[in-house]
């Protein structure tokens, strides 16, 4: 069995290897699914995790969900089940032997039709649990993976047969230790699934304030309720979580429009430049114009290299 993961692992490395050829993340001719590679370690790099599966065939990453901390290589796996800001970073990496992983998006609506059409069991009463987990891969659900990378060989084949691994390639997720928790973000009424709608506010809404009661009428929850799912499933309290699409958000403008930092505080929901100074510094480990300039100056030394 390692002998066959080992060899799928190779042949995924270098259908990777064929299909990008150069350092970064980079869509694929099949919808959904994306390659990453990278040369050397990296920083963090700060985003919205949204619900996929992760697999990487070489090298290590390590992603932080708030104050948690998950680490996978090539014997495992990542699931997120519903969008997470997060920051993650490639921590094992050389040009000889580059990070390599494969990305593949997926919605609630894409698991709920697995789960009708395979009749498998569903429980509504499911406790709210964490919507990220790494789990160790198992051998049907890499063959399946790797048979989807292989279209990429066969562009022909991909309209028909791409669709058709994608349900299989869920089916095994959701067959997997952890399957019960990403079942729950498709059934109508779950927690998982009223706190999604939650998330989905807020990140649409994420420069405007809110009060927590119009936050659990959405979730149609009491406010202790909706507290303690939302920090079950997300790790971090709604206010957190908005804290940090902003922060996400306000970088991205400084990095992107050369914009100033109090008028950037002002357009994604801050009414205190000093307050989003001290909180962009917590965050990231620089006051703002400092982060920017160092990105910058990292982006120039990436290009001469």
């Amino acid at each position: 069995m390692f002998k066959q993961l080992y060899k799928q692992r190779v042949e995924i490395a270098q259908i990777i290897e064929d299909h990008t050829g150069r350092d970064g993340t980079q869509r694929t001719a099949i919808p959904s699914l994306f390659f990453s590679r990278y040369s050397n370690d990296t920083g963090p790099n700060y985003g919205v995790h949204n619900p996929s599966l992760c697999i990487v065939v070489q090298g290590m990453k390590e992603v932080m969900l708030s104050q948690e901390r998950f680490q996978y290589g090539p014997a495992d796996y990542l699931i997120a089940s519903v969008n997470l800001p997060i920051s993650g970073q490639v921590t094992e990496a050389s040009p000889e032997d580059p990070y390599l992983a494969l990305k593949l998006e997926f919605t609630p609506i894409e698991i709920l039709e697995v789960l009708l059409e395979y009749q498998i069991g569903i429980d509504k009463k499911e406790k709210a649990k964490r919507g990220m987990y790494v789990c160790k891969i198992e051998q049907s659900l890499l063959d399946a993976v790797t048979r989807l990378a292989q279209l990429l060989n066969n562009p022909k084949d991909i309209k028909v047969l791409a669709p058709l691994i994608r349900k299989e390639i869920i089916y095994r997720v959701l067959q997997g230790e952890y399957g019960e928790m990403l079942k729950q973000i498709a059934i109508e009424g779950s927690f998982t699934n009223q706190i999604s709608d939650v998330i989905e506010h807020i990140m649409n809404n994420y420069e405007k304030p809110f009060k927590i009661e119009e936050l659990a009428e959405i979730a149609n929850m009491s406010v202790s309720s909706l507290h303690r799912h939302f920090k079950e499933i997300t790790a971090m309290s709604p206010i957190q979580f908005q804290k940090q699409l902003r922060l996400q958000e306000a970088r991205g403008l400084l990095l992107s429009e050369s914009a100033d930092a109090a008028d950037v505080a002002f357009r994604v929901g801050y009414e205190s430049p000093s307050q989003f100074s001290r909180e962009y510094s917590r965050m990231f480990g620089l006051p703002p114009k400092e982060d920017v300039k160092r990105l910058r100056d990292n982006q120039d030394k990436t290009i001469n290299l």
